[in-house]
């Protein structure tokens, strides 16, 4: 049996045409050995007849028991237990890996051998209005320049002190992290249903360090609108994305102090609005 390099576990929902082109752009990474898990959170299985139509024996099928209704935290953490590869990557179902990119991030995490996390470029793109896809490229791009800011600093609390209180420099499909840092931090908040990433990686940077691949590693699918940039969001979401960041700061606060927290809040509502 091959060593894995790669576990790469999709969660989907109904996007049967979108989740053909995301496992394809994995199958189709060089250098480096896979595996797939595609966790399906349809009751009726949508994506089933997807992974029978690839057969390829690196794709794992895992239908969800019990369907959450739109928690994926809850769905990534069915299917990484499983796998055994030595770094592990959360895609999104209608997310793209460009070629060559695992092999960038195996050769990163080779010369890095302390860190836990790495991330890289995002370059979003989809079937939004041109005025919507320009804001997000603008979005992104302010995130690598502060990625690299952060780079800079070799700081893994400035990363984090970015990442929670000014700017998302990353999206889930961003990230990839060892196999042993994802056990240790025992996957994704199950009781998030939104900010839900920003939760785990900021967990995974502050613990285990992080480096910012700065090279376009992730092609990020843009509905219209994307939540994350929604103009406006519903109650329900307010009230979600309210009790994420307070159930995040809170752990923040209980894990590595209340003087460190309000340090990093200090530091990214100062430093970072002048990069």
């Amino acid at each position: 049996m091959k060593p894995i390099d790669f576990t790469v576990v999709i969660p989907t929902f109904r996007r049967p045409l979108e989740l053909r082109e995301a496992i394809s752009s994995v199958l189709d990474q060089r250098d480096v050995e896979i595996e797939i898990f595609v966790v399906d959170d349809s009751p009726e299985g949508s994506a089933e007849s997807v992974v029978a139509s690839l057969n390829d024996q690196r794709i794992v099928y895992m239908a969800n028991p019990k369907p959450t209704g739109g928690f994926p935290s809850a769905v990534r953490n069915l299917g990484w237990p499983s796998g055994r590869g030595d770094f592990v990557h959360f895609l999104d179902d209608d997310d793209i890996i460009p070629q060559g990119h695992y092999a960038a991030v195996k050769h990163l995490f080779a010369k890095h051998t302390d860190v836990g996390v790495v991330f890289c470029r995002i370059d979003p793109f989809g079937n939004c209005s041109p005025t919507q896809l320009h804001q997000e490229k603008l979005y992104f791009e302010k995130a690598a320049r502060l990625a690299n800011f952060c780079q800079r600093l070799r700081s893994r609390r400035a990363f984090v002190a970015c990442l929670m209180f000014h700017w998302a420099l990353l999206v889930c499909s961003a990230g990839v992290l060892r196999r042993r840092c994802v056990d240790q931090l025992g996957g994704f908040d199950p009781q998030l249903r939104l900010r839900e990433d920003v939760d785990f990686y900021a967990r995974a940077m502050r613990q285990f360090d992080v480096c910012f691949l700065d090279r376009v590693g992730l092609r990020y699918r843009i509905g219209s609108p994307s939540l994350m940039h929604a103009p406006n969001l519903t109650q329900c979401d307010v009230d979600d994305l309210r009790a994420a960041q307070h159930r995040t700061n809170t752990r923040y606060k209980s894990t590595w102090g209340v003087f460190e927290f309000y340090a990093l809040k200090i530091f990214a509502r100062t430093v970072f609005k002048f990069v």
